[in-house]
């Protein structure tokens, strides 16, 4: 039986943050550190085994611009409308502070030195599918996005999940060449990570948010 360290795989568990701010803008990620992280998230598993996963990894500082350019157009007045709203929740000032490093991401996203964006084949759904559909074919891709960042993680990467510039989606097509039946799920910003030492953060209680045998 294999027996891993749990103290150093619950760290990484429950350490692996959201990282806007503390992405290092000044240090270059190497190719293959990128390829490494992606042929580790091909070991998750996905509906059927169906593995219709692709990746888009955008390095050129011109696309990158470009894709920024796409994601504040698709966040519009999103972002400043949510750290007002923000600034009047009771939560110790968690929420407010999210906000203003999702603001300090949108300014500084073409400065990222990799963007990656998550895609899955979905030529095969049909027209207006129901939500079970959907459900399937997020499964099968987000699974991998959250190995790929684990594997950034343990190596002193980080990255955030975002999903603004799908609000423009059409335009970051155009801009990448993305085939049809091909669907964007995310935009990963990726870089080094100033410093290492990120935390877990809190949460609801287990006891709140778990029904056993029924609701």
């Amino acid at each position: 039986m294999t027996v891993y360290d749990l103290s150093v795989t619950d760290a990484l568990l429950s350490t692996t943050r959201a990282v806007r701010k503390r992405l290092d803008l000044t240090r270059e990620v190497p190719r293959e550190v990128i390829n490494e992280c992606l042929e580790l998230s091909q070991q998750a598993p996905t509906g059927s085994n169906k593995q219709g996963w692709s990746w888009i990894v955008v390095t050129d500082p011109a696309k990158r611009a470009a894709l920024a350019d796409i994601y504040r157009k698709g966040a519009g007045t999103y972002l400043q409308e949510a750290e007002q709203d923000a600034a009047a929740m009771s939560d110790g000032g968690q929420t407010k502070r999210v906000m203003s490093s999702a603001q300090y991401l949108a300014e500084c996203l073409q400065d990222v030195p990799v963007h990656v964006i998550p895609c899955i084949n979905v030529e095969h759904m049909v027209e207006n599918p129901p939500p079970v559909a959907w459900a399937g074919v997020m499964g099968s891709i987000f699974p991998a996005v959250w190995s790929f960042q684990l594997a950034l993680r343990a190596r002193g990467l980080g990255t955030v999940l975002t999903t603004l510039h799908l609000r423009a989606e059409e335009d970051a097509v155009e801009l990448l060449g993305i085939p049809n039946g091909v669907q964007q799920v995310a935009l990963l910003p990726v870089a080094y990570t100033v410093g290492t030492d990120f935390k877990s953060v809190k949460r609801p209680p287990i006891s709140e948010i778990t029904h056993w045998e029924q609701w």
